[in-house]
């Protein structure tokens, strides 16, 4: 097993803080900073109505776009550190597509046909592919981050959590921000927003634009194409949105957006963890070098549209339409062995569409708030991938040898909802909810062997022509159809005005599938199932101490694996993908927000978790029983202990407004597969500062953020193509080669320590 030594951890500021009375961060709206040393409201979004944070008996964390700013968060996967029990993570060899897991809950496989277990959403829009879900901040009022199945409001692949990307109605007059920013490996990066009022206070057009750039933090040492750019870890990214709203009565409004990303970033290559047996490709010296023998070139193309209509019938009712049709575009380079020659290489294209529709009635009484609604999506995913194996192929005599592999999944999903909450008394009240969804799948599977070098597209490398028709046979081509009911249940106790007890049980699923690298006909896998019981207290102290706290126990039933199992008799073994797995988790969420005084503040999250496979199935092929393997899995991307100590302070001076941050950041050890791991993340911790100034004059802001200032090394992905001798499975020595015949063992890094200045003008 390979385990990765952080640098010692800065230790005296999570003391120091902590002997101050480190409280913490149930996340800030952008207001104005609190102005006697006492407590901002919070208002979310998390039950599809607004509330106050602290009213909401669900484990929520709410990031505003103030602080975010303050803090120097310019991507989605930054925001993991601000909640409890979270992975953000980009996925392996990509830049922008995402890994997210809570409370042990996610997707690591981000091929088509295989679903997230946490929903992503941007304006109530869910974005059903992880590509391109590694979002940039543009133009965000906040950001929401829902701990624990939502399968009630926001339906299937919601098992884990939510996060959501919420941006702010427009009014008053016409504004007009810039910001650039520079900073270490050549950042560059411009982002300009604004909003113009066509008539006054009914109709707005806002606008956003952002260009982002930064070298790499390493490079590709060798490469078998010439002339190619070797930079690793780079940034190239353009992103474009446009905002029409119109609210020509009290009681209307509506809002068309349009979007676009185009993310051309090189692909990533991945650190070799041991040299190769095949070629000269040593360990490189850092961890952000790397080889290749495929062209360095990527793209992340993404576009939406959507349509959002809302009617306030009465003082106490309101009916909301959200529309929405998105598609992306994903051709990309996976070098999994990393060398200059092509042992196990994989071009691939990911293409996307989805179109979704959901109304919602909201209804408020005396003594109960309603929320109900129905919801369409349809969406296809299709993709193909070669395997290019060509050592292999010419040891098996031929001038190569490619694996093709590709098909779509194709699905509908129809739902119907209602969600409500009824006040016994003062004190005492309950939420019931429950959905039913009805989910259909067609896929199909193409995939053969092809002794020859394949890539996907003609002139992928110069000079290449693809030959034309399908070039492997077609596997699998079916499809199959699940419904579900998917409970909530709670009840509240509010036992004063500031504080309030919780107890909670919801249900979600993840959609059924077909295995998209099947290589016969196969069922498909039935949807995995979580059920989670919470019972937690928010609460508010003074009106200066704020501390929320969750504890859960999760039942993750039917998990997707491939495993050998029976067909239609039990005598008929095969190799498929099938729901043979079982977890639990257990743990306590821990949110505080302190307010020392008028200037000062401190804030912390702290997350526990308690993981572990309790049977996995799998069947003997060769005497046909079945045994438990689950001995061998772990619940990968989850460290057992994560937290995050912060302190804020704030100078007013003539000069202007000063506002000086730090912060800590700890996740404890996490394997990063879930069978059979070999890569293991030790606890490492992360030091952030930052100092953001505001001119007395409301005009401009300025700020300077160092992340990861003690320059910790840390895996966030990896590929692992090698087999650990039985008799020692620590020693590497004694491993045997993977697929493509090399020892492919591969780690991915997060940021090292990076040092960025920005400067902006409000016109």
């Amino acid at each position: 097993m390979i385990k990765l030594n952080p640098k010692v951890a800065p230790l005296t500021l999570a003391v120091s803080l902590a002997l101050a009375g480190v409280s913490a961060q149930a996340a800030e709206q952008a207001e104005p900073a609190a102005k006697k040393g006492e407590l901002e409201r919070i208002q979310v979004t998390a039950r599809k109505t607004v509330e106050n944070l602290q009213e909401v008996p669900v484990a929520v964390t709410s990031i505003g776009a103030e602080e975010l700013a303050e803090n120097g968060i310019v991507v989605m996967t930054e925001v993991q550190q601000f909640s409890p029990n979270t992975t953000l993570q980009a996925s392996r060899g990509t830049n922008s597509t995402i890994t997210a897991f809570i409370r042990g809950v996610g997707q690591q496989d981000p091929l088509w046909g295989y679903e997230p277990g946490v929903g992503i959403y941007i304006d109530d829009v869910y974005l059903a592919r992880p590509q391109g879900a590694v979002l940039d901040l543009l133009d965000v009022q906040q950001i929401e981050v829902l701990r624990g199945p939502q399968g009630t409001l926001y339906g299937k692949n919601t098992i884990g959590g939510a996060i959501k990307y919420v941006t702010k109605e427009m009014s008053g007059d016409a504004t007009l921000n810039v910001q650039g920013t520079v900073g270490s490996y050549n950042q560059k990066d411009l982002k300009i927003t604004g909003q113009l009022p066509i008539v006054d206070e009914k109709l707005y057009v806002g606008f956003g634009f952002a260009t982002l750039n930064r070298d790499g933090f390493g490079e590709f040492l060798t490469s078998a194409l010439d002339n190619q750019d070797r930079e690793n870890y780079n940034k190239d990214v353009t992103a474009a949105r446009v905002t029409l709203e119109y609210t020509p009565t009290d009681d209307l409004f509506f809002r068309l957006a349009w979007d676009k990303t185009e993310d051309k970033s090189n692909a990533k290559g991945g650190y070799r963890l041991l040299p190769s047996l095949l070629t000269d490709a040593p360990v490189p010296d850092s961890v952000y070098d790397s080889y290749t023998s495929l062209p360095t070139w990527n793209k992340v193309e993404l576009e939406g549209y959507s349509l959002t209509a809302r009617w306030d019938m009465t003082d106490y009712t309101s009916i909301k339409y959200v529309g929405s049709s998105r598609e992306s575009y994903s051709p990309t380079n996976i070098d999994f062995d990393n060398t200059s020659i092509q042992i196990f290489d994989v071009p691939a294209i990911y293409d996307d569409e989805q179109t979704t529709h959901e109304l919602q009635l909201n209804h408020q009484g005396d003594n109960y708030k309603l929320v109900s609604g129905l919801y369409y999506y349809d969406g296809e995913s299709c993709g193909q991938f070669q395997a290019i194996l060509k050592v292999l192929g010419q040891a098996l005599g031929g001038p190569s040898l490619t694996r093709e592999t590709g098909g779509c999944s194709n699905s509908t999903s129809k739902a119907a909802y209602i969600q409500g909450s009824y006040d016994f008394n003062e004190q005492w009240s309950m939420t019931l909810g429950a959905r039913y969804t009805k989910d259909k799948k067609e896929a199909n599977v193409y995939n053969g062997l092809i002794f020859d070098t394949v890539y996907p597209e003609s002139d992928w490398v110069p000079g290449y022509t693809r030959p034309e028709g399908q070039l492997v046979p077609t596997v699998l081509d079916d499809e199959e159809e699940w419904s579900r009911f998917t409970p909530r249940a709670g009840v509240e106790y509010q036992y004063s005005n500031d504080i309030m007890f919780f107890a909670s049980y919801a249900q979600g699923f993840k959609s059924g599938t077909f295995n998209p690298r099947a290589s016969t006909a196969e069922p498909a896998a039935k949807p995995e199932i979580v059920d989670s019981f919470e019972i937690g207290m928010k609460s508010e102290w003074n009106n200066n101490l704020r501390a929320n706290v969750t504890l859960f126990s999760l039942d993750h039933k039917d998990r997707q694996y491939i495993s050998v199992l029976p067909g239609e008799t039990d005598a008929d073994l095969n190799q498929r993908l099938g729901n043979i797995g079982e977890s639990t988790s257990d743990g306590i969420e821990l949110e505080l927000n302190y307010v020392a005084s008028e200037s000062l503040s401190f804030d912390a999250s702290i997350g526990y978790i308690d993981s572990n496979f309790d049977n996995v199935i799998d069947f003997d092929p060769v005497t046909g029983e079945q045994f438990d393997k689950s001995d061998r899995f772990t619940v990968s991307n989850t460290p057992d202990l994560t937290f995050n100590l912060g302190a804020t302070y704030r100078m007013y001076t003539e000069m202007g407004d000063f506002v000086i941050n730090g912060s800590y950041y700890h996740r404890g050890d996490y394997a990063l597969f879930e069978e059979d791991s070999l890569l293991t993340q030790d606890a490492y911790g992360i030091f952030n500062m930052g100092i953001t100034w505001y001119s007395t004059d409301g005009h401009w802001t300025a700020g300077l953020y160092g992340k990861n200032l003690m320059d910790e090394e840390y895996m966030i992905g990896g590929y692992q193509f090698v087999a650990p001798d039985p008799t020692d499975p620590t020693d590497t020595s004694k491993y045997t080669p993977g697929l493509g015949g090399d020892n492919t063992l591969i780690g991915y890094y997060g940021d090292p320590r990076t040092v960025a200045f920005t400067v902006g003008y409000r016109f």
